[in-house]
């Protein structure tokens, strides 16, 4: 069903990554007219050179991990020799396979998209957009810059992502010092890949390599891996890391990285240098808002050169909506979706509600993954809410014997007094999917009691979370009854 409208409203969209996409295709549905503006392709980075490609390459690892570990299941693999004698084989990675696999996923997956605004109705505009004003957007769209087209519209939402950032003193070459938009030129696995920066793009690539067999040296700022997730989480992660033969250095920072011809040298601030074959730079990211005309329009920014957003994605000008990385809001494409969503249902009237960071899940694609939802066991120590927390070892799920998982855990967090769900953290294979029913726990405010009677399946990874819940009824029938 779409709105009524005394006229027909038009929306220009510059960027058509995640939030862009979701946006037009939430306009075109409620019945406005629909531009979207994007130089690299529809997806945006996020698609063709980030989530989709790095995901990609990571469902690999994962693939080369259960090969490896399938003899502790009985499973063995043997190859027959010239005499008959059985051979144990050797897993082979063939990156070069690996990266057009998926990047050819990536451009395939950006078609799709493509054709989704196609057939809803949305006019794609190739080039370079910026704002002229806080109703109209310039597109330069010849080879040179030099031919241009005007849109005019009613209502505007910039979502333009971010690029990696990157630092003076190791500037990226694309060949021996690298980006994670450059990875994926690699024809062969990196003899040593150093990876400066354990923040979660750092953590997923360091992860990756590793499994796929190259030898990986984490150099973090920090006193542990992912600094700012849950504790526990991040001490599982970085002791897989280690038993897995990658070197962690912990409280050192990189202050130069130089390409030596035949490998790089890494020189950290205590003096130390480390020496390896490559080297990926992981150290956060910039967003792409220079030379957009947001300043000229009235759209305040950060020092940093974020958009300034409310929880309904507008920004300091009432009609113009930033969605994405480019925001000040969380660096996630699942965010940004919705961000592009909430921006358009507020700016054409429909329903619309605010987004709150507390109800937004995330992960981290590492082996194991981790996923988080809601308040952290930190805050409840800080004093900020108060709560109470169960964590329930993974190893103790027999499903999870079952398949030879033994690292990770589930974490609930509940109000004190009334057991609300207001949080929880997952460690282990597809948090990313386990965490849902948490997710939903917290955005209908269910108790921990209501939580424990949904019925999980015997042998189920999700009962460990029905367990979990399970536990903390004595918790909670205590405050009641105290």
């Amino acid at each position: 069903m779409s709105l009524s409208f005394e006229r027909t409203q038009s929306v220009a969209i510059i960027g058509g990554g995640p939030g862009g996409y979701e946006a037009a295709l939430a306009a075109a549905q409620l019945g406005a007219e629909v531009t979207v503006v994007e130089r690299a392709g529809i997806g945006g980075s996020a698609v063709i050179t980030d989530v989709v490609p790095s995901k990609t390459l990571i469902a690999t690892a994962d693939a080369a991990v259960a090969i490896k570990g399938a003899g502790d299941l009985g499973v063995q693999l043997f190859a027959r020799g010239a005499e008959g004698k059985p051979l144990k084989p050797e897993i082979a990675i063939n990156l070069g396979a690996v990266n057009k696999r998926l990047l050819s996923l990536a451009r395939q997956q950006s078609d799709d998209m493509r054709a989704s605004l196609v057939e809803a109705g949305v006019r794609i505009i190739s080039g370079f957009g910026r704002l002229d004003s806080d109703n109209a957007v310039v597109v330069s769209t010849g080879p040179k810059g030099t031919d241009f087209d005007r849109i005019e519209a009613d209502t505007l939402l910039v979502s333009v992502g971010a690029s990696p950032r990157e630092l003076p003193s190791a500037k990226p070459d694309g060949v021996r010092i690298l980006t994670w938009t450059q990875l994926y030129d690699m024809t062969s696995l990196p003899e040593h890949l150093i990876v400066v920066g354990s923040g979660v793009t750092g953590a997923e690539f360091a992860s990756a390599y590793m499994n796929l067999g190259a030898k990986v040296t984490l150099v973090s700022s920090r006193e542990q891996v992912l600094p700012g997730e849950d504790k526990d989480a991040a001490s599982v992660l970085e002791k897989v890391f280690k038993r897995g033969g990658m070197t962690v250095l912990s409280k050192s920072r990189a202050d130069k990285v130089q390409n030596t011809g035949d490998g790089v040298l890494v020189t950290l601030a205590d003096g130390r240098t480390v020496e390896g074959s490559h080297c990926l730079m992981a150290v956060g990211s910039v967003p792409n808002t220079a030379g957009l005309g947001l300043e000229d329009a009235g759209v305040q920014m950060t020092e940093s050169g974020h958009i300034q957003v409310n929880r309904v994605a507008r920004t300091s000008v009432p009609n113009i909506y930033a969605a994405g990385d480019c925001t000040t809001f969380m660096p996630l494409a699942s965010v940004a979706s919705m961000q592009g969503r909430t921006a358009v249902f507020h700016a054409l009237g429909d329903v619309v509600i605010p987004l709150e960071r507390r109800r937004i899940t995330s992960n981290i694609f590492t082996a194991p993954e981790i996923a988080t939802i809601g308040w952290q066991e930190q805050d409840i120590s800080d004093g900020l809410i108060n709560g109470v927390v169960h964590k329930l070892p993974l190893a103790s799920n027999p499903r999870a014997k079952m398949m030879g998982f033994k690292d990770g855990f589930v974490k609930l967090l509940a109000r004190q007094g009334s057991g609300t769900v207001i949080g929880g953290v997952i460690v282990g294979p597809r948090a990313s999917e386990l965490i849902y029913p948490i997710a939903i726990a917290v955005e209908r405010r269910l108790t921990v009691d209501q939580l424990s009677r949904v019925f999980a399946v015997y042998p189920s990874l999700t009962s460990s979370i029905t367990d979990a819940a399970r536990a903390m009824h004595i918790v909670d029938r205590a405050n009641e009854d105290g």
